[in-house]
């Protein structure tokens, strides 16, 4: 099984953010201080075991995947992690923008993009390329934990390169806010959500920085230690 402490490289809007506020709020954990926080009443009216229909995605943080959970590899440190982070971060590169909405994807809901956008996909495949000196090697438990059975062939071959199926061209941007839910049950939950998110005004946002978070063992929630504004060209 992998080894801890596990990192990801993802996006987290802020701190601050309007988006930030409204993912912890639902799931009831703000990755950004590590604390609880209370879930909002109107989810609580739709679902009142909301502490269930969000607790796969809340020990993650909400987030979107750049690069998934992976232990370090032999003879790589945190702090050389960071270091690749910042220089990552520091390489002037097209900023991606999207309209995001609140829809389902794959079963569960989600805030995702309107529509495709290039320089999203690209970002996502320079993240999974540059930083995957610092995966140690997918073990045969973790390889039987993602049902290969269940991927297409391109995913299988995804997986045992980068140790995650779901990259390059099969990756979708997706910042999690329920664990799978059956059809009749995710209806009045989008609804829900998407009332919730209209209150945001957000009609565009910004994919301009990545952060890097840390799962300290199998019991924890990850929690961000680190966070880096992208920068455009000039």
């Amino acid at each position: 099984m992998t080894g801890f402490p596990r990192y990801a490289i993802y996006f987290a809007a802020g701190a601050d953010h309007a988006l930030s506020r409204f993912g912890a709020d639902l799931l009831g954990y703000d990755a950004y201080t590590g604390g609880e926080l209370p879930f909002p009443e109107d989810a609580l009216r739709v679902a009142p075991d909301w502490r269930d229909v969000s607790s796969d995605p809340r020990k993650y943080g909400y987030h979107a995947t750049l690069k998934a959970p992976m232990a370090l590899a032999p003879g790589t440190t945190e702090a050389e992690l960071t270091t690749a982070c910042a220089s990552f971060a520091g390489t002037a590169r097209p900023i991606p923008v999207i309209r995001p909405v609140v829809d389902s994807i794959s079963g569960f809901i989600a805030v995702i993009p309107a529509e495709p956008v290039a320089e999203l996909q690209q970002l996502a495949a320079d993240c999974v390329r540059e930083f995957d000196s610092f995966r140690a090697a997918l073990t045969a438990e973790d390889r039987v934990r993602r049902r290969p059975e269940k991927l297409t062939e391109r995913q299988r071959d995804y997986l045992d390169r980068w140790g995650y199926p779901y990259v390059i061209e099969e990756f979708r941007f997706h910042m999690t806010l329920t664990g799978r839910l059956d059809a009749e049950r995710r209806g009045p939950i989008l609804a829900m959500l998407r009332t919730r998110f209209a209150t945001l005004k957000l009609d565009r946002l910004t994919i301009d920085r990545i952060a890097l978070f840390r799962q300290d063992d199998a019991k924890a929630r990850f929690r961000i230690i680190g966070e880096w504004a992208l920068v455009q060209p000039s």
